[in-house]
């Protein structure tokens, strides 16, 4: 089958499992053609493989990398003939853990994907969004863009800056015709939670649940990729927990203090063990 002229398209970076992938394929049940961007190539052929077939293409890409971003991107408008109706600026990496005992590779690696390599994407597929009728760029913030989180400094500040470049560009891309939008989801069901936390026998699911924290499984995320690309407010927050935290930091920040505090020690040591989104 293949792309389709005037078929709407979508690319999308960390393709190759959890949120990316989940989008990938919502997106291709609603007719568009996906382009398939990670550096795990196991996984971005399993993404495809659950798309229909013909309907994506799959492009390697390391997003610190600004050669490879250049490479990928114009292969990906090689096939859509130059057309992006959506990208979806989402890999991201999580780390956790007391800042003062953090590695200085994990802290420079976590900015360079989660931020860097955002403005990046974006920078890189301006022109072919510049190109396309009501394009826009779709960023994965988070929870932790809401509230920042003990033990999770540094991955909370990326996404508090992410949800900054969906404010600034929504106003400053406006005038080229594209939108931009985040998504702040709360804990979701992926491969990103699923690991044993270390010194304990239990995954981070595990955990989480076992401390009253809601995750959510991963098929809401399609729906709620859907609802931010085509509605109007720029942030989207995902899931019960992301709701109530977002209305909760707005109107009763001081209780959100008072309760990160009285928590923080028991879920930081549990997340500084596993990796988040």
């Amino acid at each position: 089958m293949g792309y389709q002229s005037g078929q709407k398209t979508i690319f999308i970076t960390g393709a190759a499992s959890g949120l990316g992938r989940e989008v990938g394929r919502y997106f291709a049940e609603k007719g568009w053609f996906v382009g398939i961007a990670d550096i795990n190539d196991d996984g971005m052929a399993e993404t495809a493989a659950q798309l229909p077939e013909g309907q994506s293409s799959i492009h390697r890409l390391d997003v610190t990398d600004r050669a490879q971003w250049k490479k990928a991107v114009a292969e990906f408008g090689a096939i859509t003939g130059d057309t992006m109706t959506v990208m979806f600026n989402n890999a991201g990496i999580g780390e956790g853990g007391p800042i003062q005992e953090m590695e200085d590779s994990a802290i420079d690696l976590m900015i360079a994907i989660n931020f860097t390599g955002v403005i990046t994407g974006t920078r890189a597929c301006f022109e072919m969004l510049k190109n396309t009728p009501d394009s826009c760029i779709l960023y994965t913030a988070s929870a932790a863009g809401i509230y920042g989180v003990a033990d999770l400094s540094v991955y909370s500040a990326t996404k508090f800056a992410v949800r900054g470049l969906a404010e600034s560009h929504d106003i400053e891309l406006r005038k080229y015709g594209i939108k931009a939008r985040s998504l702040m989801p709360g804990f979701i069901d992926t491969n990103i939670i699923s690991g044993v936390v270390e010194g304990t026998n239990q995954s981070g699911k595990q955990q989480l649940e076992a401390a009253g924290v809601m995750v959510s499984p991963v098929s809401i995320i399609g729906p709620a990729a859907w609802d931010a690309v085509h509605g109007k407010k720029v942030h989207t927050p995902v899931n019960k927990m992301a709701k109530q935290l977002a209305f909760a930091a707005r109107w009763m920040p001081g209780r959100i203090r008072k309760q990160a505090v009285s928590v923080a020690s028991e879920l930081g040591h549990m997340l500084s063990g596993a990796n988040t989104k």
